[in-house]
């Protein structure tokens, strides 16, 4: 999740980089820093916690003249949050500095070899380890160039890693391995950055780059090569269509909340063109290429997972399709079986998530098609797999997803309407009170949402002091469950659990008790029943119920909180965002930093 930003350009580079970073919070991180070369000499600044820290140190230190430089936000893998393991790193002789995000797999090794030959190490982290590498490969290699890719053909596992020298002030390298890398291509100035906002206010002309790539920009130029033989690599310029003023609050107090309230404008967005409202038929031509698969195996992560959980119960009951849906951290580390009547469908907002990314090229491996369902136009699953459907959902800043899998299950169920009437398995009932429903849900959204968040304000507030929660949801719901448990604890810091509603009986009833409240989702559909026993099992245990559930529904419980009424699994998109609100309105009210939701000192997201 760290943040990278290089600049070659024209203007003073580090007040631009600084506010590119600020435009990378969203991404988390527990130091920053930067790196400019000023007089021929190699100048890094770098501070544990928020970038004020940084720019506390910058104020005392002379910048203006540099108009290349790079800069980086960072989450602790490799060695404690503090200011020595910061970026940018230094090699021994101070010949070079680097950014980079990602994990060097066998930096233990090269740091070990590297020792032997007299490099003395600052910090704890694989970064300092690439940076002497590099050093050690200048002193074999004619250009800086040649080191660097002579140095990332040692290191093994993920990179994207960006380069400065005094040897050429004006120049950037960077390079890429499974980890997001942009490059910006300005007027007199060009960028490199790990997100596009990064570099918005200045060009929306954006190169992807791929796998083993490294690129080589200057104020005027920019060249990509392949790491392996550095021979040079057309590349086509692609214009992003959204701008800076889609990337920010517009008056909303945190990104997610903004994020949430998006939701009704994503449904109809992702609606556009794919539904003809005249015929009421879906049209989804992006699939028309690949025959309806035997078998389906949804691979994805976190809430994508979650979506692809939820889109099962559609894709079998109207398409009649059989669905595996997988972890994309294990379904890589298996010995999966594929049949060659198989499709594998890749799950991610980003589009560039490394198990998934993985996922996908195992399953090119063995032959099987891929079809892709991302946000992000040009990412990495986008251009590798047989089938991209683009989500349009526009940026996600906050980093707890909202909207994309609002979008992800909007695009599921048309998958599941259209390989339906492939298949003839989908009743001309069910297709039209679909598709009706569809239909009503942005204006009923835009309608529910203020009260939504009112009710979820004065929950959040009576269940403040709850130390642990638990979820519980059947059929559809259960997925869910699992995502409202996952929000509540990725931004409140609350421990939650998502549970299948029948599996309480089954252990986790041990733990109910009064300081332990229940959220259940009590929707009135034919399950309503089921659910209704668990509620009471949790009753009799004297655990806090808050159940969310329909008008007209009949419920005992603490805190009802009913929301309206839709067609069979679209109730989906009522329940999703309240269960989002609650979570976002018990972290504000806890004084959470809600776009950066994770703690600092225990984080082991990649570097």
């Amino acid at each position: 999740m760290c943040g990278i930003i290089g600049y070659a350009g024209h203007r003073p580079a580090v007040p631009l980089i600084i506010e590119g970073l600020r435009r990378l919070e969203y991404r988390g991180y527990d130091s920053a820093g930067v790196a400019f070369v000023q007089n021929r000499e190699l100048i890094t600044v770098r501070a544990e916690g928020k970038l004020s820290a940084l720019d506390e140190k910058l104020a005392s230190c002379p910048n203006t003249v540099a108009t290349t430089g790079m800069g980086h936000t960072r989450w602790a893998t490799h060695g404690i949050p503090v200011e020595r393991n910061a970026h940018p790193h230094k090699a021994n002789d101070g010949g070079l500095a680097i950014v980079h995000n990602g994990i060097i797999e066998n930096y233990a090794e090269l740091k070990a070899d590297l020792a032997a030959k007299g490099y003395v190490f600052h910090s704890e982290t694989d970064t300092e380890v690439l940076a002497n590498l590099i050093s050690e490969g200048r002193k074999h290699n004619a250009t800086m160039l040649d080191a660097f890719a002579w140095a990332l053909r040692q290191a093994h596992g993920a990179y994207a890693v960006a380069l400065t020298t005094p040897e050429e002030p004006e120049v950037l390298y960077a390079a890429r391995l499974s980890a997001p890398l942009i490059l910006g291509v300005g007027t007199g100035e060009n960028f490199v950055a790990s997100d596009i906002p990064a570099f918005l206010p200045y060009t929306r002309d954006v190169v992807f780059l791929e796998d083993g790539e490294l690129v080589r920009i200057d104020a005027n130029a920019w060249k990509v090569m392949r790491i392996a033989d550095l021979s040079p690599v057309e590349k086509a310029v692609n214009h992003i269509q959204w701008d800076m003023q889609a990337a920010q609050k517009g008056g909303y107090k945190h990104f997610m909340l903004k994020e949430i309230f998006e939701q009704p404008k994503v449904i109809t967005d992702c609606l556009a063109g794919r539904v003809d409202w005249n015929r009421m038929e879906v049209t989804l031509p992006e699939l028309a290429a690949l025959p309806v698969p035997r078998r389906l195996h949804i691979v994805a992560c976190g809430t994508s997972y979650h979506a692809g959980m939820w889109g099962k119960h559609l894709l079998e009951s109207w398409a009649r399709v059989p669905v595996n849906v997988e972890i994309a951290s294990e379904f890589r580390y298996r010995d999966i079986i594929l049949d060659p009547a198989d499709m594998v469908l890749v799950i991610s907002q980003s589009g560039e998530t490394a198990d998934t990314l993985a996922a996908l090229r195992i399953a090119r491996e063995h032959g099987v098609k891929v079809a892709g369902l991302c946000n992000v136009v040009g990412s990495s699953i986008a251009r590798e797999a047989d089938a991209v459907i683009y989500t349009q959902a526009g940026p996600e800043i906050s980093v707890a997803s909202t909207k994309a899998m609002c979008s992800q299950m909007v695009l599921l169920t048309l998958m599941a309407l259209h390989w339906g009437r492939n298949t003839g398995a989908l009743s001309e009932t069910v297709r039209a009170n679909v598709l009706q429903t569809l239909k009503k849900l942005p204006g009923q959204l835009e309608t529910v949402l203020p009260a939504m968040r009112d009710e979820a304000q004065a929950l959040a507030r009576t269940y403040s002091k709850a130390k642990s929660f638990f979820y519980l949801g059947r059929g559809h719901c259960f997925p869910l469950a699992l995502e409202g448990a996952l929000k509540l604890k990725e931004i409140s810091y609350i421990h939650a659990e998502g549970y299948a509603s029948g599996e309480m009986k089954h252990g986790p009833i041990a733990l109910i008790d009064p300081d332990f409240p229940t959220f259940a989702l009590a929707l009135n559909d034919e399950l309503f029943p089921k659910v209704k026993s668990n509620i009471e099992e949790v009753q009799a245990r004297r655990g806090k119920i808050i159940a969310l559930t329909n008008p007209g529904v009949e419920l005992k419980v603490d805190h009802p909180w009913s929301i309206p009424d839709a067609w069979g699994p679209m109730a989906a998109f009522l329940v999703l965002p309240a269960l989002q609100l609650f979570s976002y309105e018990a972290a504000d009210y806890l004084g959470k930093d809600v776009d950066q939701p994770r703690n600092l000192a225990k984080s082991v997201t990649v570097e």
